[in-house]
């Protein structure tokens, strides 16, 4: 049935001759801690709920979904399973839609990493119904967003989805996390680390906008430098602790840098030309198929960077490479002189219009140069700091 969300963010905040409004937007609720799944139950008091849909892969309803419908019943609330196949596509989307719109739902849990996220935002806003994400990783920062973001069945990024609404409660088990593999972990801190670089260029551009189609604040720029820091302070700790399945207070910080406070800090304070390569480099085929989101934004940070300072594009590269980040684009299995993937990369990020939010031109020669630019320099780090970290997590 393809359904398309029609909803437009900005159109309720100014027209062509109004001002621009600075506009927060958050979930209601934001609960973390270890064993915070095994109480969802009586967390969805808070949205009247005695009828459940969940969202969650086949795997995931054998692991952390038994837990989930566990709480559940002991809270008198009916679960209705439906199975996420994997693909935050139109086509995946109408399939759950079609399943759930007759089962009476009070509201829909969507258990799982960033796609199923996604999808079950668009899925119960089709369906009219309170959306609450369950994210069983720490891998990226969609989790307290109201945007989607739509691929291909192939997993081409396709675009996006904006609602009037955040989620009603996003439950965060850092015991799950911890227990989940530290690559993921990692992908995150790469997607949480854009957040404050690319909220601070939108701030300075006075013609920028954030997703939500209004100025960014303060308090978004706030959220996004306190992001970076808990990751340059507390990343390799949280990572050493993932590694060892504990949850410490390191793990703690991170987990609500990768998914709090990146995910408020980039829905209201903007994005830029980070995003918009990272979004490109799934149009790579042997990128998209081998690397995390956060893998990706990470590069595209590295590219950002180096439009304004190779001093803090060094000192990020030296983070990510500590955490085992990739840094060049050997790390995700590309060639610099590979020119037909290079121009892909370069004519769909032209191609986004979210790099226009950056404070200066943006041309295909401009971008190139900066993504080689990055890279070069990324070899540079990767021989100084080693590349130890990034091979255990990729098996090299």
């Amino acid at each position: 049935m393809n359904t398309t969300v029609n909803y437009l963010p900005h159109a309720i905040f100014a027209t062509p001759d109004e001002p621009v409004p600075r506009v927060l937007v958050a979930p209601q609720r934001y609960i973390q801690g270890p064993d915070v799944l095994d109480q969802i139950g009586k967390y969805l008091s808070l949205v009247n709920a005695h009828r459940a849909g969940i969202l969650v892969s086949k795997r995931g309803e054998h692991a952390d979904g038994v837990r989930v419908i566990t709480s559940l019943k002991n809270a008198a609330i009916e679960p209705v399973i439906s199975t996420f196949h994997g693909e935050c596509s139109h086509d995946e989307i109408d399939l759950h839609v079609a399943g759930l719109q007759g089962e009476s739902l009070d509201c829909l849990l969507a258990v799982g990493g960033g796609k199923c996220v996604d999808a079950g935002k668009s899925i119960a806003y089709r369906l009219n119904v309170p959306v609450v994400i369950v994210p069983t990783l720490a891998s990226n920062d969609a989790p307290c967003s109201a945007v989607s973001v739509l691929y291909s069945p192939e997993g081409v990024f396709a675009g996006a989805e904006f609602f009037p609404q955040n989620p009603a409660m996003v439950v965060v088990d850092t015991g799950v996390v911890a227990n989940a593999s530290e690559r993921y972990l990692v992908a995150g801190m790469g997607d949480a680390m854009a957040t404050w670089y690319e909220a601070r260029v939108c701030l300075q551009n006075p013609n920028a906008r954030s997703t939500i189609g209004a100025r960014p604040t303060l308090a978004s720029y706030a959220l996004g430098e306190i992001c970076a820091n808990t990751l340059f302070e507390e990343g390799q700790s949280a990572a050493a602790a993932v590694a060892a399945n504990r949850v410490d207070e390191s793990l703690e910080k991170v987990v609500e840098a990768n998914t709090l406070l990146s995910g408020l800090g980039f829905e209201s304070g903007g994005l830029a030309v980070a995003y918009g390569v990272a979004q490109s480099y799934t149009a790579v085929p042997v990128v998209h198929a081998n690397y995390l989101h956060g893998e990706m934004v990470g590069m595209g940070t590295l590219t950002q960077l180096m439009m304004e300072s190779e001093d803090e594009t060094r000192r990020v590269a030296e983070f990510f490479a500590s955490v085992g980040l990739p840094v060049h684009l050997g790390q995700i299995s590309l060639d610099a002189g590979d020119n037909g993937a290079l121009d892909r990369v370069v004519e769909t990020t032209m191609a986004s219009p979210i790099i226009h939010n950056m404070t200066m031109p943006m041309t295909p020669e401009y971008i190139r140069s900066s993504i080689i630019g990055a890279h070069e320099l990324g070899l540079s780090v990767a021989e100084s700091v080693g590349d130890d970290a990034y091979r255990r997590l990729h098996g090299d």
